[in-house]
């Protein structure tokens, strides 16, 4: 993990207006969006759309426009990036782009080809790492998280704002960029964001041996702001009878109707304090409570996870049980949807057309920790850390 020369933006009074969420977030709605607020907004590099021809090249090209131009300049010399979004604090670094083997940098996601190949393509045309992938320090002594904290009482560099949060960026560099990053040197990092991205620029490196680094935002897990939102699963497909799929769970679950005027997701979390809960909402706007019982017997439940820290997740558990119980009831072909937003979700089948709702307490970072530490994956969509990491706040040429 060291410094790096970082290329910014700089039209400083419209920083707002160039930044961008990760590409894997943005549908295509919210590319035109982002695209229509400025001609060098990030998305038209990292998600390009050309005329004609190679898109990816067609990203190059505009990339090197924009620095002859003068929107983006380089750094006089090595930094490292120290960034606020709301009350979360972490640093940008150039972390090593080795792969998973030497167990510096420890997954929790299964990967797919697809958005792998678009990246590499991506990397190969722009020779840019146009985003970060999102790091965890264990940081058990506090000293990452106290030494950004200190930089973060300066007056920053920069500041801007995406989807409603504040952003700052202070600029250290020097002998204080090395101090800084030394509390997080010495432990393995845990991958919060950006499988696909590390995996592309290890790749990369593989074929360029110079570019052997990659730009990564790193926080403290002692960080008070760093948060850890559930993902809810919403079902679309006639045919799924409450009753029928209430009676199979029963040999699984305690069950109970939330109250009317309660707060269902406060209701959840209460409901899972010490045990793995769910709720399942329904079209007559009725949402039952599931907590699963003590006697439950898990060991005989085939595809729950191949290590001990996969099974007693709760998404795991609920996925299996609860989610493919839905899927499998009717006899029209479902669709399944992941929404972030539990009103959303409730919404969705109060009004929307859908069939249920499952909602979810969110993972926990130990259990993050602990699926990584045995080399295992969780289930598709069981972490969404927020707020997301900004697009184009730094670049890093290679």
């Amino acid at each position: 993990m060291v410094p790096f020369r970082g290329e910014r933006y700089r039209a400083a009074d419209r920083l707002s207006r160039l930044i961008a969420p990760p590409y894997d977030v943005i549908a295509p709605p919210e590319r035109a969006r982002l695209a229509a607020l400025d001609e060098h907004n990030i998305v038209h590099v990292m998600l390009p759309e050309a005329p004609v021809g190679d898109r990816y090249a067609h990203a190059a090209e505009l990339l090197a426009a924009w620095r002859a131009a003068g929107a983006l300049a380089r750094d006089a010399e090595d930094a490292v990036y120290v960034m606020a979004q709301g009350k979360r604090v972490g640093v940008f670094a150039a972390v090593a782009a080795e792969g998973y083997e030497p167990r510096r940098v420890r997954p929790h996601e299964k990967t797919h080809a697809g958005p792998k190949a678009d990246r590499l393509a991506l990397l190969r045309a722009t020779r840019t790492n146009i985003e970060s992938i999102f790091l965890i320090a264990p940081d058990a002594d506090g000293g990452l998280a106290r030494a950004l904290a200190g930089v973060a009482q300066a007056p920053p560099a920069a500041a801007a704002e995406l989807d409603g949060v504040a952003i700052r960026l202070w600029v250290v560099s020097g002998q204080g960029a090395t101090r800084l990053l030394a509390p997080a040197s010495r432990l393995p990092l845990y991958m919060a964001d950006g499988h696909h991205r590390y995996e592309t620029a290890s790749a990369y490196a593989r074929e360029n041996p110079a570019a052997d680094r990659v730009l990564a935002f790193i926080v403290s897990a002692r960080d008070p702001g760093l948060t850890i939102l559930p993902t809810h699963r919403v079902i679309f497909g006639a045919g799924r009878e409450p009753a029928a799929l209430l009676e199979r769970w029963r040999g699984w679950f305690d069950l109970a109707d939330v109250p009317q005027g309660a707060d269902p997701l406060g209701h959840l979390a209460i409901l899972g304090r010490d045990r793995t809960a769910c709720l399942v909402a329904w079209p007559d706007g009725s949402v039952t409570g599931l907590a699963l019982r003590p006697d439950a017997p898990l060991d005989s439940v085939p595809g729950l996870g191949a290590s001990p820290a996969v099974r007693a997740l709760d998404v795991a558990r609920v996925e299996i049980l609860v989610v493919k119980a839905i899927l499998s009831a009717g006899t029209s072909t479902p669709l399944l949807r992941y929404v972030a937003d539990g009103a959303d979700a409730l919404a969705a089948v109060r009004g929307g057309g859908a069939t249920a709702a499952v909602l979810l307490n969110p993972t926990r970072l130990e259990q993050v920790f602990a699926v990584a530490d045995a080399a295992d994956v969780m289930p598709p969509k069981s972490t969404y850390f927020f707020p997301k990491v900004p697009s184009g706040l730094v670049l890093r040429p290679l």
